[in-house]
């Protein structure tokens, strides 16, 4: 049979091999779940020898639903939770603790410590990386298993430890691990740390000097898409024969990859775990003013880096999830599209899930999750309704800052995700939008992305334009309700945001 590209795409709550034909038609997927660690409130980790065994499970069940062999696979593109990051003995290949997971908020104090040192706040090194003072990014994650693991720092500073996010984990193991594994990392996932210089692509040795992180256990920065920059899996690894891997990309800019949103202007919201928004900006960074990330969209071989504006945001599937593991209104997440169904509207109930504070556009770690609005009338139903609705409403306040950053209007909304499936969801998505909302047929497109930038690397697709004519649309939701209407939705979910401030001291 034709070759074929294998992307891993490992993210929060599971990890998934998927095999792509040249048309992006899927051949094979393999998925298993990790478990999700919460050793005190706030703090979230992952097991990261757990992933890396996942992801060989995973590879050889996609392979084995395809039936195809290592010589069937012509590159590997790899694509990842972002900021979740990883600190391992090189000599043992063994984490020196579980990997702390992009939603924990355990920096906190060390964040707050360094905001209040600088002239500028939280935008202290927003400048130079695209990026406020916060718990999300990477190089406090570091820092913090640096000061609080015994023996962390006298290992990092003679060599033996080393740092990454989940990227640079997987390419070191599927490279040889102890036996000469590839310590490197893509632009994408080092715009998420705070210790990147976005002009540059390189380290900045101040910031990380000031948080107290060597350069030398960092990972080497490539590009997104490279022939040779992340090196062959192993004969003997979990493909079975000497790949290419081709490329490595954050979840959220495979996303936009997968989406084709190669020109400036155009823009994806990926619905997840969390609910991530990217606006292709070009060439140069638009350093933010109104509480969005500046990041790096994607950067091809040698061609000039292309930028981002991002709206992240913390917790959209992951309500669903809570709604179903912590308080059993539903038994499976699958369910809640039924449940909000059976009533018409929310009943006046907004649910903010501040679980962890408020990503953009607010960066309000003081914020916790409330309800409000309820009545006697009030049932299970409004409950599941308003979970819904809560990542359409977050979602329009980042098109808010987007507009107001940018100028540009958005006339279109490319969708994906687990949750676009949720048809209640998508059209009242496009009714507080005001613009139509459109899901392709691949809903997930963060795999097809990787698998896209690998391609691209080693000739499996000959350019961009071959990419577009790939991408199908299978459904667009347009809006139904009247701008009045909107506005007066959209107010009350901004009197729900202002309830849920100052909760922490």
């Amino acid at each position: 049979m034709s070759k074929c590209i294998a992307a891993i795409d490992q993210g929060t709550t599971s990890t998934r091999c998927m095999l792509f034909d040249a048309a992006a038609n899927v051949l094979g997927v393999g998925q298993a779940e990790h478990e999700q660690i919460y050793p005190k409130p706030g703090w979230v980790e992952h097991d990261a020898s757990a992933i890396w065994q996942r992801t060989q499970w995973v590879v050889a069940e996609a392979m084995s639903a395809a039936g195809v062999t290592g010589g069937d696979i012509a590159a590997v593109g790899i694509t990842n939770q972002r900021e979740t990051t990883v600190v391992w003995d090189r000599r043992t290949g063994e984490p020196v603790c579980n990997a702390i997971v992009w939603q924990d908020t355990r920096t906190k104090a060390m964040c707050d410590r360094l905001a209040a040192e600088g002239d500028a706040g939280i935008d202290r090194f927003r400048a130079a990386t695209g990026l406020p003072l916060a718990t999300y990014f990477s190089g406090p994650k570091i820092a913090w298993v640096l000061e609080n693991v015994d023996g962390a720092r006298a290992r990092a500073e003679n060599g033996d430890v080393i740092a990454g996010t989940i990227d640079a984990w997987l390419v070191w193991n599927l490279t040889g691990g102890v036996d000469g594994g590839r310590h490197v990392t893509d632009v994408t996932n080092a715009s998420r740390t705070m210790l990147m210089d976005l002009r540059t692509l390189r380290w900045d040795a101040e910031i990380a000097a000031t948080m107290g992180v060597p350069v030398t256990m960092l990972p080497t920065i490539v590009p997104s898409s490279s022939a040779g920059a992340y090196g062959v899996t192993r004969a003997d690894g979990p493909f079975g024969a000497v790949i290419p891997i081709a490329a490595a990309v954050g979840d959220q800019q495979a996303a936009l990859i997968g989406q084709c949103c190669f020109e400036p202007g155009e823009a994806k919201n990926t619905y997840g775990t969390g609910c991530f928004m990217l606006l292709n900006t070009g060439e140069q960074p638009n350093v933010s003013e109104h509480g969005l990330l500046t990041t790096v969209a994607y950067r091809f071989g040698d061609a000039p880096p292309v930028y981002a504006l991002e709206g992240s945001i913390a917790i959209a599937g992951a309500l669903v999830q809570w709604l179903r593991d912590n308080l059993g209104l539903i038994a499976t997440s699958g369910e809640i599209e039924a449940l909000a169904k059976r009533v018409d509207d929310a009943a006046g109930v907004y649910f903010v899930p501040a679980f962890s504070g408020l990503f953009a556009p607010h960066w309000r770690s003081d914020a916790r999750g409330v309800i409000v609005g309820l009545t006697r009338a009030v049932n299970k139903a409004h409950i599941a309704r308003a979970a819904l609705e809560a990542t359409a409403y977050q979602t329009r306040e980042v098109i808010d800052a987007m507009r107001a950053d940018s100028g540009v209007e958005l006339t279109e909304l490319k969708v994906d995700g687990g949750m676009v499936v949720n048809e209640l969801l998508m059209q009242f998505q496009s009714d507080v939008l005001g613009v139509p909302v459109t899901r392709p047929v691949i809903s997930e497109t963060t795999a097809l992305g990787a698998a896209f930038a690998a391609g691209l690397a080693v000739g499996y697709f000959a350019g961009l334009d071959e990419l577009r004519a790939t991408w199908r649309a299978q459904q667009t939701w347009r809006p139904a309700i009247d701008a009045s209407t909107r506005e007066s939705l959209c107010a009350g979910w901004r009197k729900a945001v202002q309830r849920s401030l100052d909760w922490v001291e």
